[in-house]
C-alpha cells in the first residue's frame, strides 16, 4: 500500500427485523450497472495490502484527483483535516482524518457516500474513465464494517434457528458487502442481494448442504 499525506486547512445501528424470521423472494446477487461512468460495486476487500506495484501509477492518479477535489471541498467549509491518498488492493482510497468530520460523513455515512460519488464523478470528468474510489471520513467505515459484522452474526443465528431465511434493513453498497463477506466466512448460511437502490438489501439464508 502506497499512500501520501497532506494537511488540510481552512483559507479565512442497524436493528433487525423482531417480528420473527421471513421467508422472501431473493434476486440475483448485486450487479452493476455498467452504463454508468461512475463504478458502483460492493467490493472493499481487507486481504493486507501490499506496496503499490507497476502499473498502479493510474490509480494512484486517481486518488490524487480526488484528493484535491476533496481538499478543495474542506476550504469551501473551512474544515482542517489531513487527506491520505493510497492504492489499496488494487484500489484508489482517500481517507480523511480530523475533528469536526461528522457533517462530510451524515446519517449512517449518507453524506459520505455521496462524497464518493462527487469524487468518483471528478475522477471520470478528468480522466474519461470510471473508478472506484473509496472514500473515507473520520474511521467512519472501519466502525461501520465492526457494527455490521455484529448484525451478520445476529441474523446468521437467527437463520440457523428456524431454518427461514431473514431479510436485513436497506444497506448501502458498501454495508452489504461488510455483511456478504461475513455470510461467505460462515458455513451453513449464504446471502443475496433484492432490491433496486436505494431500498436494496441483503438476504440472509440456510443453505441446501446436508
Amino acid at each position: 500500500m502506497t499512500d501520501t499525506k497532506k494537511p488540510v486547512g481552512p483559507t479565512n445501528s442497524t436493528d433487525l427485523s423482531d417480528d420473527g424470521p421471513e421467508t422472501v423472494d431473493v434476486d440475483d446477487a448485486d450487479l452493476e450497472d455498467e452504463t454508468d461512468p461512475v463504478a458502483r460495486d460492493d467490493e472493499d476487500d481487507e486481504d493486507d495490502g501490499e506496496d503499490r506495484p507497476a502499473g498502479d501509477d493510474e490509480l494512484f492518479r486517481q486518488s490524487e484527483i480526488a484528493a484535491d477535489y476533496i481538499e478543495g471541498l474542506l476550504d469551501i467549509l473551512d474544515v482542517d483535516g489531513d487527506i491520505d491518498e493510497l492504492v489499496y488492493n488494487g484500489r484508489p482510497m482517500v481517507e480523511v482524518v480530523g475533528g469536526r468530520l461528522t457533517n462530510l460523513i451524515g446519517h449512517r455515512g449518507a453524506t459520505l457516500e455521496a462524497l464518493q460519488e462527487l469524487s468518483r464523478l471528478a475522477i471520470y470528468r478528468r480522466t474519461g474513465e470510471p473508478s472506484r474510489l473509496l472514500l473515507d471520513v473520520g474511521g467512519f467505515r472501519a466502525a461501520r464494517r465492526k457494527e455490521l459484522t455484529a448484525v451478520a452474526k445476529n441474523a446468521i443465528e437467527k437463520v440457523k434457528r428456524y431454518g427461514e431465511p431473514v431479510r436485513l434493513e436497506p444497506m448501502t453498497a458498501f454495508e452489504r458487502k461488510c455483511v456478504h463477506d461475513v455470510i461467505n466466512a460462515t458455513p451453513g448460511v449464504e446471502s443475496e442481494s433484492e432490491g433496486v437502490e436505494p431500498n436494496r438489501r441483503v438476504i440472509i439464508r440456510p443453505t441446501n448442504d446436508k
